[in-house]
């Protein structure tokens, strides 16, 4: 069983790489914002990016660094198929992952402009921001030194390969499928 975990900044393309992932090459997808969610309706509170950063860190703050990464992990061991984790925030998480077996972490990242039209596209319900709030969120999650809180910077430079995805998503696609086989994973 091989996990890959998928890190980068806001509207980079993690979840083109997930969709990529799991529809052509039968990877069992786990995502952080999908356990964020279900945790927030249970909790009966609002689903915004705000309420999920919060949610993130309380969690982390109390059980550990890599909780979240750590639960999902569990699930995937569980199912006993090659996985992918998405939205691997903390350096924590990456830590703990690399333990655990055959571990391999994508980042993607694309310029900043590219990316907020991207999640303007989308449409979900956390990317109806406005540019100002988009910058804000970014910079709120790329350094921190506290390790229950985010750091995508740290986590991309920890990462086993970085997409620079300006392109298409063909070309994402044909270079995620170059990598793979560079590592060994299909």
């Amino acid at each position: 069983m091989k996990v890959i975990g998928i890190t980068g900044t806001l509207g980079a393309g993690k979840g083109t790489i997930v969709e990529h992932l799991t529809r052509h090459k039968g990877f069992l997808h786990y995502s952080v914002r999908g356990f964020l969610i279900e945790e927030l309706k249970y909790r009966n509170l609002p689903i915004n990016r705000d309420s999920m950063t919060k949610l993130a860190n309380e969690l982390r703050s109390q059980y550990g660094p890599a909780y979240i990464a750590d639960h999902l992990h569990e699930k995937a061991i569980q199912n006993n198929k090659n996985a992918v984790i998405e939205s691997i925030r903390t350096p924590g998480e990456i830590e703990l992952l690399r333990q655990k077996g055959y571990f391999i972490l994508f980042a993607v990242d694309a310029d900043r402009k590219i990316r907020y039209r991207r999640v303007q596209a989308r449409k979900s319900e956390t990317d109806d921001i406005s540019w100002e709030v988009f910058q804000e969120n970014e910079k709120r999650e790329m350094n921190s030194t506290d390790p229950n809180k985010q750091n995508i910077r740290k986590c991309i430079e920890m990462a086993d390969h970085i997409f620079y995805n300006n392109g298409s998503i063909q070309k994402l696609q044909k270079e995620v499928d170059d990598v793979l086989v560079k590592f060994d994973l299909i």
